[in-house]
């Protein structure tokens, strides 16, 4: 029964003694309810998006930020609960290093992919070259100014520094930095890396005899001052300093003291400095610059296989508005600013426009429990995307932002699907004229989202969506499909509707639902509405659920 639900028909079907037969063979064969079977597979998706989503956030802490986020910036992304927020983060944590905040590019973002596809190319051994220890002084610091090779090893002349005298060493190589920045660092910066096992995997190393391969051996690979008698090899091996270089004839410049590789060692194992160091003015951001608030939703509807149309649409309520009163009349002014970019930073999307709302004095303080909306629709392929909207009142210099993760999904062609659920405030058929014309027009159709999911009991509840790939009869070249509707109420169902496919706008593989329903019968509270579309002629189904709250 509708309980004074209206605007559908109803239509109950008296099932054959087989057919029922049939139904309850396929539940006790399946084991569960065919409810239960949908709430499943709800459960799988939602279980799919977010090991996904998990996958890409901690493969991003861990591999693509490994080197370079600060232990203040780790503590601060484990604390965030959603992923719009760790979206947000990654966008910061880029801003906050990009040279040119003003322009497009993140330079300083694709000089780090840069890099790091550099080092899996030139440091790789049975390790990917990121994770050796010149991939991660060359991803964190940059190519060195000058690289000393001597990638056989072989014969040496040790400087005077370290003791002089002929010794073989293993490949060694010297990387010199004119400058780095931080403490501990600062001009004339070397790093010495080993491969003491013959096998390409070089090791950052405080010690500069480790590249002695004659170290062991007792009288060979000796030093000027053994070499003469004047020092014994075995004084290396109980040198305080930790290092065996043996005695020099001349002393040893600073930075062969112990304490001055040690920090070095350690200031290099550390993430470079950023461009800003507000990290609370990062981790704030959506707080402090959300004095205008609003609300935002993201809808897709098929163009083809995989292009989708994605339309965005933000809604202000006038109390969050600043009106000015200019010659009788009430303004409102603000600006809207949309950046829709791949998780790479790649932007495919710009949009800037105005919304303005007009009211005379005389009605001004009805207009403030009302609200205006606005919409932009922009097509993307399938895949994961960032929408970054940020809103300016013009009178206030209030500013709100969001940064939303979206996911354009990819409509097969061999699968039946279904666009978004819209719930609207109005659905309203178009003149020819009008038709793919304007903001919130979807073919011959206008639809005004309702962005809160919150309706009055004396308005009508829009329902608009699109169905894809139906089956189509092979003499009638029309499809047949059933809809059915389930309204729920703290997991009560208190009405079930149907709909019959000749009453769907379109008769191809596309159709429309388009519908309004009365809600002057339900209580204030939250709902659950789901409806189900079966394709009758290749017995496939799909599910599409929204929710709303009557007030």
């Amino acid at each position: 029964m509708s309980r004074g639900l209206r605007g559908l028909s109803v239509r109950v079907c008296k099932p054959s003694r087989f057919i029922l037969f049939c139904w309850v063979a396929a539940v006790l064969m399946a084991g569960r309810l065919p409810g239960e079977a949908v709430q499943d597979e709800e459960r799988r998706e939602k279980s799919l998006k977010r090991e996904t989503s998990d996958r890409y956030l901690k493969k991003w802490i861990r591999d693509d930020a490994r080197y370079i986020i600060t232990e203040e910036e780790k503590k601060a992304f484990r604390q965030l609960t959603t992923d719009d927020e760790r979206y947000q983060f990654i966008e910061q944590f880029w801003l906050r290093r990009d040279p040119n905040p003003d322009t497009v590019v993140n330079e300083a973002r694709d000089e780090h992919y840069r890099r790091i596809a550099y080092a899996n190319e030139r440091f790789s051994s049975g390790t990917p070259g990121w994770l050796t220890d010149r991939g991660r002084i060359y991803i964190t610091f940059g190519p060195p100014d000058e690289i000393e090779t001597h990638a056989g090893g072989g014969r040496y002349a040790r400087p005077i520094d370290e003791g002089g005298g002929i010794t073989s060493t293993y490949p060694f190589e010297i990387w010199r930095y004119r400058h780095l920045e931080g403490p501990d660092l600062g001009n004339e910066v070397l790093i010495e890396f080993v491969d003491p096992t013959m096998t390409g995997e070089y090791r950052m190393t405080m010690d500069p005899s480790e590249k002695d391969a004659l170290l062991h051996v007792p009288n060979a690979g000796l030093t000027t001052m053994e070499s003469m008698g004047m020092a014994s090899k075995a004084d290396r091996f109980t040198d305080p300093s930790g290092m065996r270089l043996g005695a020099s004839p001349g002393g040893r410049s600073r930075r062969y003291n112990q304490f001055e590789r040690l920090s070095q060692y350690a200031a290099l194992q550390r993430p470079p400095k950023v461009r800003f160091t507000d990290l609370e003015a990062v981790v704030n951001t959506k707080i402090s610059y959300n004095l205008l608030p609003f609300n935002s939703r993201t809808d897709f509807l098929r163009i083809t296989e995989d292009t989708v149309l994605t339309a965005a649409t933000i809604e202000l309520l006038h109390k969050d508005m600043t009106f000015k009163d200019q010659s009788g009349v009430r303004r409102a002014q603000v600006n809207i600013f949309g950046r829709v970019s791949t998780i790479t930073g790649r932007v495919v999307q710009v949009f800037e426009d105005v919304v303005v709302k007009d009211v005379p004095n005389s009605l001004f303080k009805q207009a403030l429990s009302g609200k205006s909306l606005y919409q932009r629709a922009v097509p993307l392929r399938s895949g994961r995307y960032k929408l970054e909207l940020v809103l300016k009142d013009l009178h206030s210099g209030n500013v709100g932002t969001e940064y939303v993760g979206i996911v354009v999904p990819k409509y097969q062609d061999d699968r039946l699907a279904t666009s978004s659920l819209i719930l609207a405030d109005r659905i309203e058929k178009l003149p020819e004229r009008q038709v793919g014309r304007g903001m919130f027009v979807i073919g011959e159709t206008k639809v005004h989202p309702n962005v809160s999911e919150q309706f009055g009991r004396e308005q009508s509840l829009g329902i608009y969506f699109q169905v894809y790939n139906l089956t189509l009869d092979q003499e009638t070249k029309r499809p047949s499909a059933a809809i059915e509707y389930r309204f729920r109420r703290d997991e009560e169902e208190i009405a079930r509707l149907q709909e019959d496919q000749q009453e769907l706008v379109g008769a191809s593989r596309q159709m429309t639902l388009a519908r309004k329903v009365s809600l002057k019968s339900l209580q204030p509270g939250r709902y659950h509405l789901e409806i189900k579309v079966t394709d009758r002629l290749s017995d496939r189904s799909v599910v599409q659920v929204g929710r709303f709250e009557v007030h």
